[in-house]
């Protein structure tokens, strides 16, 4: 009977272990994010370790980690930081990493090759004074696969740098696979643009052919242009009209994609 009654505390400590482990894998996204916070806690340069785990079914799950790097860190310590990053990231299925450095975010990926490729678009966006911040980040696919936001400080920086991303021009070489690409201004910036290829990649030429034509001859104070819509504001005053004209002569297979209108002040 003493026996038996000794068991039980033994017993009992076994099942609430297995409770214990049972718990953790079961929220699994939460497990990993916790081991990358753990793993990268006190990292030279790295300010703030963020990660967020997302438990989508039990026992399932995934992590995402970012790594904010100390403002006016050199740019070989951030290379440094992204290739052990991507180590940790092969190592560690299920986890995606990130790095944020002189306001532009950026994924790394297990690839070494791709891994290259977006430290060095991030080397020379941070070296832009068009450029106030970026996001390049990887789309669920099977393959990697990118898409990359940029904030410009002004309109025709916007589309200077949406024409080096999309044609590799001096400044900025654009990642292979890349899904979609958007360059806007801040949301208080006057004239606004808001520039973006189709989800294929699909450049917005005739869009951005009629918002050129309408900006040469009257005054515009926005555009959004999509390859199947070019949306342009006219300052209060302008000839309408005219305006409209001018986009759809060039770009005459947009249709009714073509949206031009007088701001209203709202």
């Amino acid at each position: 009977m003493r026996a038996e009654a000794a068991r039980w505390p033994r017993v009992t400590a076994f099942v609430l272990g297995l409770v214990v482990v049972a718990g953790c894998a079961l929220n699994k996204g939460s497990a990993l994010a916790g081991d990358f916070e753990q793993e990268w806690a006190g990292t030279p340069d790295v300010t703030t370790v963020d990660a967020k785990g997302d438990n989508t079914l039990p026992f399932l799950g995934s992590a995402s980690g970012t790594l904010v790097v100390a403002d006016g860190t050199p740019a070989e310590r951030v290379t440094e930081l992204a290739d052990e990053l991507r180590r940790y990231v092969a190592e560690h299925d299920g986890t995606k990493g990130r790095i944020t450095a002189d306001g532009v975010s950026f994924t790394v990926v297990a690839d070494e090759a791709h891994t290259g490729e977006v430290v060095a678009l991030w080397r020379s966006l941070t070296a832009d004074g068009r450029v106030v911040e970026a996001d390049i980040d990887t789309v669920p696919a099977g393959d990697v696969r990118w898409r990359i936001e940029v904030d410009a400080v002004d309109a025709p920086a916007a589309m200077a740098v949406f024409d080096d991303l999309t044609a590799d021009g001096d400044r900025h070489r654009s990642l292979s696979a890349v899904t979609s690409l958007e360059v806007r201004t801040g949301a208080d910036v006057r004239p606004g643009l808001h520039v973006e290829t189709g989800a294929d990649g699909r450049t917005p030429g005739e869009a951005i052919a009629a918002y050129e034509a309408v900006r040469a001859r009257h005054p515009v104070v926005g555009a959004t242009l999509k390859p199947a819509r070019a949306a342009v504001r006219l300052a209060p005053g302008a000839d309408l009209a005219a305006a409209t004209a001018l986009a759809r002569s060039a770009a005459p297979t947009l249709g009714d994609g073509i949206e031009v209108d007088i701001d209203r002040g709202n």
